[in-house]
C-alpha cells in the first residue's frame, strides 16, 4: 500500500463526499435558471444538511431495526463505492477490490436498505414507494452490469481500474459500436437508479408520482440529513463513473501527485459538465407513466445486451 494510493483514494471519497450536496444544488440552479427562477444557490443542500443535522431525530412508532439503519447504510455503501470505483486514480489500495459485481451488489445493498425503511414504517406510502423502487432496481442492476460488461471485454476484466486502464490505451473502443450501445444503457439506467426524470420526480410529493420520497416521508433531523446525503453521493457516483467511463482521459494511472490533482479537477469539471446538461434536460422532459417505466428500462436492458454481443463478435473478429 504506497502513500500515494492512500492520498489519492481519500481525496476521491472526500470529493464525493463534498461536492455531491454542491452538484444537486449546481442542477437545482441550472434548472431554476431555465424555468426563469433565481434559484437558491449553488451551497443550498449543504445549509439544508447542517439545518437538519441540528434537529432532533424522530422515529415513528412501531419503526425497526430496519429504519433506524438504512440512513446509515445509504450512506455507507455510498462512501464504498466512491473508494471501489476508479474516479481520480486507478492506483489506489481499493482498485484490486473494484470489481463490477462488487460495485452493483454494494449499490444494490443500499436500494434494500432503503425499501426495508420504508416497509419498517407500516404505512401504505413507505410500502407503495419500496414496491416500485424493488420493481426499477430489478431492471436498473441487470443493465449495469452488462453494460460495464460491454465495456470490460476488449479490457480482458470486469476490474473497473483496469477497464479505465484498458480505454485509456485503446482510444478506439470509445467509439466502438459495443462501447457506444453501451455508454446509452448506462446513461438511462442512471437516470432510474439516481431517481430523475423521466423515471421519478425528486422535487414531487405527488401519490401517483412517488418512488424514492414515498420511502423517505418518515425521516426527519440528522436521519433524514443522511438519507439526502446518501442520495446525493449516489448520484455523484453514478454520474462520476459514466463519464470515466466515456472520458477517460485525465484519470491518473502512475504516482504523480500533479496528476491526481489534475484528475480531481476534470473528475468534478466531467461531474458538473454531465449534472448541468441532465438538469437542462429535465425542464422538457415529462414523468412516465408507472407502467410504462419498466417498457424504457426493458430497452436499455436490450441495449446493454446487444453492447455484450458485439463487443464478443468484435473481439472474436
Amino acid at each position: 500500500m504506497s502513500v500515494f494510493g492512500t492520498v489519492a483514494l481519500a481525496a476521491q471519497v472526500l470529493l464525493v463526499l463534498a461536492g455531491a450536496p454542491l452538484l444537486a444544488g449546481l442542477m437545482r440552479q441550472v434548472r431554476a435558471r431555465m424555468e426563469g427562477r433565481a434559484g437558491a444557490g449553488v451551497a443550498q443542500p449543504w445549509r439544508d444538511l447542517r439545518k437538519l443535522l441540528r434537529k432532533e431525530p424522530i422515529s415513528p412508532d412501531g419503526t425497526g431495526p430496519a429504519f433506524r439503519a438504512a440512513p446509515l447504510a445509504l450512506v455507507a455503501t455510498s462512501l464504498v463505492i466512491a473508494a471501489l470505483i476508479p474516479l481520480a486514480g486507478t492506483d489506489t489500495p481499493a482498485a484490486s477490490h473494484g470489481d463490477l459485481v462488487v460495485v452493483v451488489a454494494t449499490l444494490a445493498l443500499g436500494t434494500i436498505a432503503l425499501a426495508l425503511a420504508g416497509l419498517d414504517t407500516g404505512t401504505a406510502f413507505g410500502g407503495m414507494g419500496a414496491s416500485r423502487e424493488m420493481t426499477i432496481a430489478a431492471l436498473v442492476e441487470p443493465t449495469i452490469l452488462l453494460s460495464v460488461l460491454a465495456l470490460s471485454v476488449p479490457a480482458g476484466s470486469t476490474n473497473l481500474a483496469s477497464i479505465v486502464e484498458g480505454r485509456i490505451d485503446q482510444p478506439s473502443t470509445l467509439t466502438s459500436p459495443s462501447g457506444l450501445l453501451a455508454l446509452v444503457a448506462l446513461a438511462v439506467v442512471t437516470l432510474a437508479e439516481a431517481g430523475r426524470l423521466p423515471v421519478d420526480n425528486p422535487s414531487t410529493h405527488l401519490e401517483l408520482t412517488m418512488v424514492h420520497e414515498a420511502m423517505v416521508l418518515e425521516y426527519a433531523g440528522p436521519d433524514l440529513a443522511l438519507v439526502e446525503l446518501g442520495a446525493q453521493m449516489r448520484l455523484a457516483l453514478l454520474l462520476g463513473l459514466l463519464g470515466t467511463l466515456a472520458v477517460p482521459w485525465g484519470i491518473a494511472t502512475t504516482a504523480s501527485y500533479p496528476a491526481l490533482l489534475l484528475a480531481l479537477v476534470l473528475l468534478a469539471v466531467k461531474t458538473a459538465v454531465l449534472g448541468g446538461a441532465l438538469a437542462a434536460a429535465e425542464v422538457f422532459w415529462a414523468k412516465l407513466r408507472l407502467f410504462r417505466v419498466p417498457e424504457l428500462l426493458a430497452g436499455s436492458f436490450l441495449l446493454a445486451l446487444l453492447a455484450v454481443a458485439a463487443s464478443y463478435f468484435l473481439s472474436g473478429a
